[in-house]
C-alpha cells in the first residue's frame, strides 16, 4: 500500500479555492483569515498554511487553482505540504480522482539514490476508495519503475522474474521461452532481434483468470535496450533507450491492474523480450527472415526491430482466439512528431473499440488519439526480393507504415489495437515527474472495466 494515503476519517483540512471564486469566497471568511491570505501572498503562490489562532499548530491548507475539473489539481502538493495527515474537503464527488492526481505526484525513482521521503499523506475514510487508489497507483509506477531502471537491470531475465512474481501474486501461470528455444518453438524473428546479446531472447507468457472467460490478451515489445544494430543509433539518439521496453512496461502495469480489480476476463500476456545488440552474429540490412506466420520479410532498417519482435508474437497471440488483442510498443518517432510526447496514438481494427477506448481515456483524464490505418501506404512495404520489408522507404507517415506491417500479422477476423507511446515524460508536470510514464493504462483499464463488468 502506498504511504501516500491511509485509511483513516481525520486529517488536517485541505481545501481548493478556484481564482475565479476567489473574492466572493474570502468575503465569507473570518478577518483572521482574510488577514492571513493576504500576509503569505495567497493569491500569489497558491497555497497557504493557516495555524490555529491559540496553539500555533496546523489547522488548515488552502491551495488555490483554476478548476476543480482539472484532474491534475493535487499533482503537485505531495512535495509541496509539510509533513502531516491531510483530508480533502467538500469535494467527495471528486476526491478519488483528486487523490489519485496526489498519488501519482508524489512519485519517485530512488532505487539509485537517496528518497526525498515525501511525508504528506491524504486521508481516506472509504475502504473501496483507498484500495481502488492503491491499486491504480501501484500499476502506473510499476511502468514507471520498469522503464526508469538501467538496461543493465533490466534485460530480458528481470521482465522474466517480474512477470513470474506477478504470476505469482495473482495465482496465475507464467511460462517462457529462451534462447534457441525460441527456433525450436518457431519464434524466428524474436531470436534474430536478440541473438547478438548476451542476454539470451525471450518470448514470455503470462495467463490468468476463470478459463470460460472472454479472452483479452495484451502484447508488449519489450527491446531492453535498443542501439539500433548494425544500423547504429547516434549517441543522442541512443541516451534513452532504455525505455524500448516501454511498451512491455505497460502491459505489465495493466495486466497488474486488471488482476488486482479482479475484472471478470481470462488474460494472457505476451512480451518478446530482447537486447538489440552490436555483435558478429548480428542481423544485418538486407537479410530476409520468415516470420513465424510464413511471411517473408527483408530487413530494411535493423533499427526497426520493435516490430519484428512483435509479429511472432502476435501471430502466437491468435492461437487461442482472443475476443480482443492490445498491443503497446515505444515503436516510431514518427507519432511523436505527430502527437507530440505527452499523447499516445493508437490504431484500431474496430471503430466501435477504438472509439470506447478514446470515451474512457477521456473520462479518466488519460487520453489516446487514433490514427489511420491508411491502407494505401502498404505499398511503401513493398520487397524485391521477399514479400515485403520492415520498414518503409519513405519518412513520411512512419506511424502508419509500422501499423500496417504488424497488422499483416492479425487475422481479419480479430479486434486489434495498437498503442505507439513515448512512455516518457519529457518534462514535469503535476503528477507526472519527469522520467518514465505510462501512458493509456488507466485509458484501456476503464474501457475493459466498463465493457466486461456490465457484460
Amino acid at each position: 500500500m502506498s504511504a501516500l494515503i491511509c485509511h483513516t476519517s481525520s486529517g488536517i483540512p485541505l481545501s481548493f479555492v478556484t481564482r475565479s471564486n476567489l473574492s466572493d469566497w474570502l468575503e465569507q471568511q473570518s478577518i483572521f483569515l482574510q488577514n492571513w491570505l493576504k500576509s503569505c501572498d495567497f493569491k500569489k503562490h497558491g497555497l497557504a498554511l493557516v495555524v490555529n489562532e491559540q496553539s500555533g499548530s496546523l489547522a488548515h491548507a488552502y491551495c488555490l487553482v483554476d478548476s476543480l475539473d482539472d484532474f491534475w489539481l493535487a499533482g503537485d502538493l505531495a512535495s509541496k505540504l509539510p509533513e502531516g495527515r491531510y483530508q480533502i474537503q467538500d469535494l467527495d464527488e471528486k476526491l478519488e480522482q483528486i487523490a489519485l492526481g496526489f498519488m501519482l505526484g508524489g512519485y519517485e525513482f530512488s532505487e539509485y539514490k537517496v528518497n526525498s521521503a515525501v511525508k504528506a499523506q491524504l486521508a481516506i475514510e472509504d475502504k473501496a476508495i483507498f484500495t481502488r487508489l492503491n491499486h491504480q497507483a501501484s500499476a502506473i509506477n510499476l511502468v514507471r519503475d520498469l522503464v526508469n531502471t538501467p538496461a543493465a537491470d533490466m534485460m530480458p531475465q528481470h521482465l522474466s522474474q517480474v512477470m513470474a512474481d506477478l504470476a505469482t501474486t495473482y495465482q496465475g501461470e507464467f511460462s517462457e521461452w529462451v534462447g534457441d528455444e525460441l527456433l525450436e518453438q518457431n519464434y524466428p524473428t524474436i531470436h534474430m532481434v536478440g541473438r547478438a546479446s548476451e542476454n539470451k531472447p525471450r518470448l514470455l507468457d503470462l495467463k490468468w483468470g476463470d478459463k470460460n472467460a472472454p479472452l483479452v490478451t495484451l502484447v508488449g515489445k519489450g527491446v531492453c535496450f535498443d542501439s539500433g544494430g548494425l544500423d547504429l543509433k547516434p549517441s543522442s539518439g541512443m541516451r534513452n533507450m532504455k525505455k524500448d521496453m516501454g511498451g512491455a512496461a505497460h502491459v505489465i502495469g495493466l495486466a497488474q491492474l486488471i488482476m488486482a480489480a479482479g475484472l471478470p476476463i481470462r488474460l494472457r500476456v505476451l512480451v518478446p523480450a530482447v537486447e538489440n545488440a552490436v555483435s558478429r552474429n548480428a542481423f544485418r540490412p538486407g537479410d530476409v527472415i520468415k516470420t513465424r506466420k510464413g511471411i517473408m520479410v527483408e530487413i530494411d532498417n535493423t533499427d526497426a526491430e520493435g516490430r519484428l519482435v512483435l509479429c511472432d508474437a502476435l501471430s502466437e497471440a491468435q492461437n487461442d482466439e482472443p475476443e480482443l488483442l492490445i498491443d503497446f510498443a515505444t515503436l516510431t518517432g514518427a507519432c511523436r512528431v505527430a502527437l507530440g510526447t505527452e499523447l499516445p496514438g493508437f490504431f484500431s481494427t474496430n471503430r466501435d473499440v477504438a472509439n470506447g477506448i478514446i470515451d474512457s481515456g477521456m473520462g479518466v483524464n488519460d487520453p489516446v488519439w487514433q490514427l489511420p490505418l491508411f491502407e494505401q501506404y502498404k505499398g511503401f512495404l513493398k520487397s524485391d526480393v521477399a514479400d515485403m520489408t520492415n520498414c518503409s522507404n519513405t519518412p513520411f507517415g512512419g506511424a502508419i507504415t509500422a501499423a500496417l506491417y504488424l497488422k499483416e500479422f492479425v487475422e481479419p477476423t480479430t479486434d486489434w489495437v495498437h498503442f505507439d507511446v513515448m512512455a516518457w515524460n519529457l518534462r514535469s508536470l503535476p503528477g507526472r515527474p519527469a522520467g518514465g510514464e505510462a501512458l493509456g493504462v488507466r485509458a484501456v483499464f476503464n474501457y475493459l472495466q466498463s465493457r466486461f463488468e456490465s457484460a
